[in-house]
């Protein structure tokens, strides 16, 4: 297993991010109050639970987290933060999930510290006071927050892909960590194929260490990754199947586009957070897609990637 950074300064990349995050931190402690609430937003896998346990464990606090879904009702959510002390951290992923009703609920808690229930009957309000805490969001779709909701939130960051240069230290620590050696063009061509992102950077280490254990590869060179990145079916771009499929049915299918992301999405028989979420990301980031108002078009970057010659109306 990779351990996680521990704190900011082993934290590699989001450097804006950081240093807000910092500042707040610090400015709190000297307060002796809680950090404002915190609403992380960006692709999957860019670091915005990681961030949550440094900032709790920064602040001295205890850190809870839950996934949006599993609060289904009001009584889960009173239940939730009952359980708070004191300066805790309360981390919810996915926090667009949460149904609307939920959602107000928890506009007194992150104001006020107080939640309002209506007893069996709907006679008689009571007022739960609640200790002074920290919500800390995690979303990849920032636009399913409600205004009134997003407002509620102190300090907003937006996580960023990771560039190929803070993917490869990020790469060198976790080779350490995971005890396999490797040549600078290695964990180069590794970071590359990344997509941007830590999480799929320590997923491919782990398996390459899976082929270093039974060959024997005393140290890892570029070669060796790149026939293990082939194996797994990603090419030098860091383009997995489905990448390469969704780039595949615009370019023949709808010639190049533009097509609507449900139309796609049925096309490909795939889920449209999927390819909204996780794979469009890096094709835009990587230049090989656009979003148009009439929906995805392929670049003449990804013409070339597929191999093929530019549909006319993109000349």
């Amino acid at each position: 297993m990779i351990e996680r950074p521990q704190s900011f300064d082993e934290f590699i990349g989001q450097e804006r991010t950081k240093k807000l995050l910092k500042v707040a931190v610090e400015s709190a402690k000297k307060r002796e109050e809680p950090v404002d609430h915190i609403l992380f937003y960006g692709p999957p896998g860019t670091g915005k639970t990681t961030l949550s346990a440094i900032v709790a464990s920064e602040m001295g606090s205890n850190l809870k987290i839950i996934s949006a879904p599993t609060i289904e009702r009001k009584g889960d959510l009173v239940a939730l933060v009952s359980t708070l002390s004191e300066g805790d951290v309360l981390f919810i992923d996915e926090i667009h999930r949460l149904n609307r009703a939920v959602e107000e609920t928890l506009y007194s808690a992150m104001e006020d510290f107080r939640i309002d229930i209506v007893m069996a009957g709907g006679r008689k309000a009571v007022s739960i006071e609640l200790p002074r805490f920290t919500l800390i969001g995690a979303t990849t779709r920032l636009n399913l927050l409600t205004p009134p909701f997003r407002s509620r939130f102190g300090i907003v960051c937006r996580l960023e892909l990771y560039s190929v240069e803070e993917l490869k230290l990020i790469a060198e620590r976790g080779a350490r960590k995971l005890g396999i050696e490797m040549s600078e063009n290695a964990l180069r061509a590794v970071a590359r194929c990344s997509r941007g992102t830590p999480r799929i950077l320590n997923q491919l280490l782990k398996r390459i260490r899976d082929y270093a254990t039974v060959h024997g590869w005393k140290r890892v060179k570029e070669e060796q990754v790149l026939k293990v990145l082939e194996e797994l079916g990603i090419d030098s771009y860091g383009l997995d199947p489905l990448d390469r499929k969704i780039l595949r049915t615009i370019a023949e299918t709808f010639k190049g586009g533009p097509v609507g992301l449900n139309t796609l999405a049925t096309v490909l028989k795939e889920d449209v957070d999927t390819i909204e979420n996780v794979h469009e990301p890096y094709l835009i980031e990587m230049g090989l897609l656009v979003r148009t108002p009439r929906g995805r078009k392929l670049t003449p970057e990804g013409y070339k990637i597929l191999g093929k010659e530019l549909h006319p109306f993109l000349i």
